[in-house]
């Protein structure tokens, strides 16, 4: 069988990564690097068939591209993936590997190819259905008239949380990330932490989520603990882990 790898563009590659998004079933974290030209894409053929490809971005600067972040092979050509990896590290010159922990291929070819492996970034993905009570807010649509000083001039998002008349906390749902899934982010005013507005705001995001035909996704840094308990009490449950790694030489 004659093995092959060549630089492509996206659009060739593009039937392959449907696979690869259908067999993942989660939020990709690094989904737009490929539609804002962040990444380069290598084909993978097997006597001229094309059975996989490999996407290659840059870990710090967008300016590189130093990191394999996405590896995907048909299932009947998995027994060639050490060869095909070890192609596509030598082809592309890549020092590192970036991956999340619930994509199992990818991340067991981590830890076969890589060292010094670790991880600054908790995944999450819904998990229950949650009914925290009110804690006297008014969850809505932020308007131009809102005027909110804790933030400056972070922009953070749609929807508001209102608390006797001041806004206490502020989210939304990122869409540029592979459908159904969206990424929820939220901010709450330092004053008002720890009194149950954060896992409430949370709660309301992801029901405004889910209205907009979106599954909500979210990720904290793994040292963020205050963050990781708003969470999981809004009924997330950690899907993985953002994982790097340098490539073993």
């Amino acid at each position: 069988m004659n093995l092959q790898i060549t630089k492509t563009s996206l659009s060739r590659i593009l039937p392959l990564r449907a696979l690869f998004l259908q067999e993942a079933n989660h939020q990709v974290r690094y989904d737009a690097c490929h539609a804002r030209g962040w990444s380069d894409t290598y084909l993978l053929t097997a006597d001229q068939e094309g059975i996989g490809y490999g996407s290659v971005k840059g870990r710090d600067s967008l300016d590189e591209r130093d990191a394999v972040f996405e590896f995907y092979l048909l299932p009947h050509y998995r027994r060639l993936a050490a060869q095909a990896f070890s192609e596509l590290l030598e082809l592309s010159r890549a020092s590192f590997i970036e991956c999340q922990s619930n994509g199992l291929f990818l991340s067991s070819l981590l830890y076969e190819f890589g060292h010094n492996i670790s991880s600054n970034t908790i995944l999450f993905e819904d998990g229950a259905v949650t009914r925290l009570p009110n804690p006297g807010t008014v969850f809505r649509l932020k308007t131009e008239e809102d005027f909110i000083p804790w933030l400056g001039d972070q922009d953070i998002g749609d929807y508001v949380l209102e608390y006797e008349g001041d806004i206490v906390g502020a989210g939304d749902f990122l869409l540029h990330y592979n459908p159904p899934f969206a990424d929820l982010f939220m901010e709450v005013d330092e004053e008002y932490r720890h009194r149950g507005f954060g896992a409430y705001l949370l709660q309301e995001l992801k029901k405004a989520c889910y209205r907009a035909g979106r599954v909500p996704a979210a990720r904290c840094h793994i040292a963020n603990k205050a963050s990781r308990a708003c969470l999981l009490r809004a009924g997330f449950r950690v899907a993985g882990y953002m994982l790097t790694g340098e490539v073993r030489k």
